[in-house]
């Protein structure tokens, strides 16, 4: 059991995941902090210094937090703007490294050279040249 526990945790596939979770992870804070460090307080200047997560109901002693979920909503979106910049880019440079392979000229035996040649005839008398 303990044999098969290893083949499967160190498989490239496992491991290659649990380096992503922890990068991502790291990269959550990060943006969280942008958002609620230096976008938020942007937003809240632009808007007349108005804190979205203060907004609040009181109805009969509860209190509905609504301002708090709106900041997660704009959390959310900037989260996954953020994360979708990231990829993009990933995928982008990606691309410039993979050069595609010159493709080969194609050897023709005669027949298929005799064949062209044919075309090629036929469809300069069509024209009339």
């Amino acid at each position: 059991m303990w044999e098969d526990f290893k083949k499967f945790a160190l498989k490239g596939n496992v491991i290659d995941l649990a380096v992503a979770v922890v990068i991502g992870a790291a990269f959550g804070k990060v943006v969280t902090s942008l958002v609620q460090d230096i976008i938020m307080p942007l937003v809240g200047i632009l808007v007349g210094g108005v804190s979205v997560e203060n907004w609040s109901y009181t109805f009969n002693d509860v209190v509905l937090n609504y301002g708090l979920f709106i900041q997660s909503i704009i959390d959310f979106f900037i989260i996954a703007f953020s994360i979708f910049m990231v990829i993009r880019i990933f995928t982008k440079l990606k691309r410039k490294k993979e050069v595609p392979a010159a493709e080969e000229p194609e050897v023709l035996d005669k027949t298929q050279e005799i064949l062209l040649e044919i075309r090629d005839l036929l469809g300069k008398e069509k024209t009339g040249l």
